[in-house]
């Protein structure tokens, strides 16, 4: 004969297992949006690191156009800065529309075009911003991925008890439908 205790235990045992099983689901979903972001600013850092090799190169063919070199080295300050996802898609415009206008000027020296190493360095930078592209679709689907899993039934009866909130989105910044403007 089954003991009336019996059902009871068990189905705080399931709700447990149910429980504990979710956690870990959660837990490792979150380490995953964790790891996509490390990598955002893994390429973010690698573009960082290409840029000063790219302007002195740039400079030394172009170096009328301090201003223009300024602004990209304050838009590259910033973005190593960066400590929110938001601080980073801000600089990452800045820096992206620095870039733009560096890039301009590369079309006015066609000598510097020419030129091997900054050739290199421009191949290696179209790399990088591929990598950043992707990185950052990697993270905004795992942004997603586990968004939805804390608000879907039956995870949202427990998921912000447990401390798992929505996270933020990689987002441009206002405006990015406009290229930025070139001017000599």
């Amino acid at each position: 004969m089954m003991k009336k205790w019996l059902i009871p235990v068990g189905f705080i045992v399931f709700l447990g297992v149910i429980l504990i099983s979710g956690y870990n689901n959660l837990v490792n979903t979150s380490e995953g949006v964790n790891g996509n972001w490390s990598q955002v600013q893994n390429q973010l850092q690698r573009r960082a690191d290409l840029i000063p090799n790219l302007v002195e190169t740039v400079k030394g063919y172009a170096s009328q156009e301090k201003e223009v070199f300024t602004e990209v080295a304050e838009a590259r300050a910033k973005l190593a800065g960066a400590t929110t996802v938001a601080d980073a898609g801000k600089a990452d415009q800045a820096l992206t529309g620095a870039m733009g206008r560096l890039l301009a000027i590369v079309e006015s020296y066609p000598q510097l075009k020419s030129d091997a190493n900054f050739r290199a360095l421009q191949d290696e930078l179209a790399g990088t911003e591929n990598r950043i592209a992707t990185a950052r679709m990697d993270y905004n689907n795992s942004v997603k991925t586990f968004n939805a899993k804390i608000k879907t039934f039956p995870t949202l009866l427990y998921a912000g008890m447990l401390g798992f909130e929505s996270r933020e989105y990689f987002k441009p910044t206002a405006d990015v439908e406009n290229a930025p403007a070139v001017k000599f």
